[in-house]
């Protein structure tokens, strides 16, 4: 099935979604930069968050922050624990992104922590490399190692 003839609905879905995320900015913008900065510190001790468990979150904010950090070559260390409890977490879910399915069958080992998962062919590289080939990302996998990597590379 072909999505050309979609196109037109698609082109303009995105439209909407774009204009919405650009009034939800526009909501948010003081009136110059120095009051808009001093409303985002503002939100620093929050204690809301989105829907869903707390480790879904925290794997967010580390996975994305890496989507725009590693094309930039900006470098980051997190919080070991932060990163051991997203691994955990993923390992075990497939909610959206599929990290359970797409390790199966390959055994995970950390290089840089005390962590592994699974059985297989095994896969081994720094935590954060091993937590962003969980969620699909090709790029981390130049940071991993061992017979389980083409097994990884395979899938989407």
């Amino acid at each position: 099935m072909s999505w050309r003839p979609h196109a037109g609905i698609v082109q303009r879905v995105t439209q909407k979604l774009h204009t919405l995320c650009l009034k939800g900015v526009q909501g948010e913008l003081g009136d110059s930069p120095a009051e808009t900065l001093a409303r985002f510190k503002a939100q620093a001790a929050s204690t809301t968050s989105p829907p869903g468990p707390m480790d879904s979150w925290v794997g967010e904010t580390i996975i994305h922050a890496e989507d725009i950090r590693r094309p930039l070559g900006i470098v980051h260390s997190y919080a070991p624990v932060a990163v051991r409890r997203v691994a955990d977490f993923y390992k075990g879910s497939n909610t959206l992104i599929g990290a359970k399915n797409r390790i199966a069958g390959v055994a995970l080992r950390a290089t840089d922590t005390d962590w592994s998962h699974g059985s297989g062919p095994e896969v081994s590289g720094p935590l954060l490399s091993l937590v962003m080939a969980m969620t699909g990302r090709k790029v981390a996998l130049d940071d991993l190692e061992g017979p389980g990597l083409e097994v990884l590379r395979a899938r989407d």
